[in-house]
């Protein structure tokens, strides 16, 4: 039987969905990106309203489209709105537990032809053990360490639909790296709170980078996130001697004003944030710091949004992943004024032309330097890669992807830089 599998949202539901994948094809089943398949999983978003439409819009299309597919429907979306997706014409429904037996849900259902239901509707779930040997779908393997997040920030879903942090046995943790290293010379360590790994066990993320790093064929890592309090000495020494970490964090602030810090409940204010990263620069002064910010969330006073510009422009991050603030319900945001959409709108739009200005500028900074490029997409024109700061290389020439090659950056063009390879096949040192 022929597969596909839609999936919306972070990279855990990209490393859940491989997991899918890989444990279907392992069982004889035919993966196919189309849409006529016999079986269909969608893989379902919910950070956001839009999320939510859009993934309830997904699941309309897909029975519309083809009517005799088996659906089978998981993730934060269907685990936040189960109500909604219960009365949908799904075949095996599920949150996010149990995507990790979806073969025994299969076969249970081919041989029954029964709709399966599962919820759990609990916050104290264990870490789902997942291995997985090789990721398909990208030339960068993700490895999912941690889940849940127990911080509750005022405006976010995700703790409500994730449960409690938990992380992935160490030598489990190990032993999966060597594995993907095989295939892949990069893995991006993510979870829904990577930086809590470890949290109440003998390991914390930076034993964790540090024990992979002894993988001779791993020559990058890379963290998909990683909240500023979790920035400690431990961690400042390991990123400082050890080169296998990327030069690349992404960091989310939230807001630049510390009266909306205060609203959103996060664990800093902005003299904390600063500090933290000052001291980061001083263990790599180039460093790509990237980050998340939310315009309009509930109080956010033009006042408050001009401080959060500014904090933006102080700090010099390499790119602002901008969000217009949306309402979730069960949150405490929820209860708070809410902010006009036309300004929520305005001030969305206001940020990304700062990000684009400060993603410029950091680009340029590095025009006629060198630097080591892993190939992730090329054809016969043209090949795509990304430095370790995560710069977009374009190279007019056909290379080997998941290979590094030593390029000289010669030019800005739009989104990406445009190289020149000196050197062919380089190792990480």
């Amino acid at each position: 039987m022929t597969f596909q599998i839609i999936t919306l949202g972070c990279k855990v539901n990209a490393y859940e969905s491989e997991i899918m994948r890989e444990k279907l094809e392992n069982a004889g089943y035919q993966y196919q990106e189309k849409t006529n398949t016999d079986i269909t999983i969608i893989n379902t978003c919910s950070v956001t309203n839009m999320a939510d439409k859009k993934s309830q819009k997904m699941v309309r299309h897909i029975k519309k489209e083809n009517p005799q597919t088996i659906l089978v429907v998981a993730g934060c979306g269907s685990e936040n709105k189960s109500e909604i997706y219960e009365t949908f014409d799904i075949d095996i429904l599920l949150g996010n537990k149990d995507k990790s037996k979806i073969v025994e849900l299969l076969e249970s259902y081919l041989k029954n032809h029964q709709k399966i239901v599962r919820f759990y509707h609990t916050r104290a779930l264990p870490f789902e053990d997942m291995t997985i040997n090789r990721f398909k779908s990208h030339t960068r393997a993700f490895l999912k360490i941690q889940d849940g997040c127990n911080n509750f920030c005022s405006y976010c879903i995700i703790p409500y639909v994730r449960g409690d942090i938990r992380s992935k046995d160490f030598n489990r943790a190990i032993e999966e790296a060597k594995i993907l290293a095989e295939h892949h010379k990069e893995i991006v360590l993510t979870g829904i709170h990577t930086g809590s790994y470890g949290y109440n066990t003998d390991h914390d993320l930076t034993d964790l980078i540090h024990e992979m790093s002894k993988i001779e064929n791993l020559e990058r890592i890379r963290l998909s996130s990683i909240e500023i309090t979790e920035l400690n000495d431990k961690f400042f020494k390991e990123l400082k001697n050890n080169p296998k970490i990327c030069n690349h964090l992404h960091i989310p602030i939230q807001s630049g004003s510390d009266e909306i810090l205060k609203k959103m409940n996060r664990k800093y204010d902005l003299a904390y944030f600063k500090k933290q990263i000052a001291k980061l620069r001083e263990q790599r002064e180039d460093i790509s710091i990237t980050t998340d910010c939310i315009v309009g969330h509930p109080y956010e006073t033009e006042e408050n949004f001009e401080e959060t510009l500014k904090t933006m422009r102080e700090i010099n991050f390499s790119k602002i992943h901008a969000f217009p603030y949306s309402m979730r319900e069960k949150t405490a945001s929820a209860r708070m004024p809410q902010v006009e959409e036309s300004i929520k709108k305005e001030r969305n739009r206001k940020l990304i032309e700062l990000s684009n200005e400060l993603e410029t500028a950091y680009a340029k900074k590095f025009l006629g330097k060198t630097a080591e490029v892993l190939i992730e997409e090329t054809n016969e024109e043209e090949s795509i890669g990304h430095t370790s700061n995560y710069l977009k290389v374009k190279m007019k020439k056909p290379l080997e992807r998941n290979q590094n090659y030593l390029v000289k950056l010669i030019e800005l063009e739009n989104d990406h830089l445009i190289g020149e390879i000196i050197k062919e096949n380089v190792k990480t040192s």
